[in-house]
């Protein structure tokens, strides 16, 4: 739901690593030209899982979908009035038909606007009958939908690893606006199996979500042991 990052190359000059080196205040330091690997590398298996995903068959994605949707309605916190979803491009999974369900629920539900670069996301509230408008990428929103605070907040995922980081467009929208909501959403990643990674190699701006949700496989949960330990 956001847009790629400005990676001027396109293969790795060396295979990246993850060194969170911490300076004498505690806080990470990452080495400019292990960064740039880092970048270059993403934008790569970018390119490779947006590709791996639309070839994916209708059936598939929309079975996938469903799936999707009854894991979510088993991880919503029932006291989570508002629900911020997206709007499906590029193959991601369509759950527009689950935002009707939560709306009939009663709950609040809201879609992502991007203001502009370098800025938070902000939500406005979704109806059925909402008059939409595109936005930035041409990615529908409601026009007339009040400014909300989600509660919980659920991203489609590019690419995914098993320590519950994401690989997204590579805008950092999503990332920068979980660090900046108060109090902070839930934050939930969907996306397909096929898109795992062993890891995303995470920065210090990367923030992990609190769930990955692939409708295959057992839901991630963020520091929950393995499987089988």
């Amino acid at each position: 739901m956001a847009i790629g990052e400005d990676d001027s190359d396109s293969t790795p000059a060396s295979s990246p690593c993850l060194l969170h080196e911490l300076d004498a205040d505690g806080v990470p330091r990452v080495d400019p030209a292990q960064r740039r690997d880092v970048m270059r590398w993403r934008k790569v298996e970018r390119e490779r899982l947006i590709a791996l995903r639309v070839a994916l068959s209708p059936e598939r994605r929309a079975a996938q979908a469903s799936a999707i949707a009854r894991e979510l309605d088993r991880i919503l916190p029932s006291g989570a009035p508002t629900v911020s979803l997206y709007w499906p491009i590029r193959g991601e999974p369509d759950l527009r038909p689950w935002m009707h369900t939560l709306h009939a629920r009663g709950m609040r539900v809201a879609l992502p606007v991007v203001i502009a670069h370098g800025r938070p996301l902000e939500f406005r509230e979704w109806q059925p009958q909402a008059r939409l408008e595109r936005g930035v990428w041409k990615i529908p929103y409601p026009a007339d939908g009040a400014l909300v605070v989600p509660d919980v907040a659920i991203a489609p995922l590019v690419g995914f690893d098993r320590a519950c980081y994401r690989l997204g467009y590579g805008g950092g929208f999503f990332d920068r606006t979980l660090a900046s909501l108060e109090p902070r959403a839930l934050a939930i990643g969907v996306g397909y199996p096929e898109t795992e990674l062993p890891t995303i190699f995470p920065q210090p701006f990367d923030v992990p979500m609190d769930w990955i949700v692939t409708g295959s496989a057992a839901p991630l949960r963020r520091g929950a042991p393995p499987a089988g330990s």
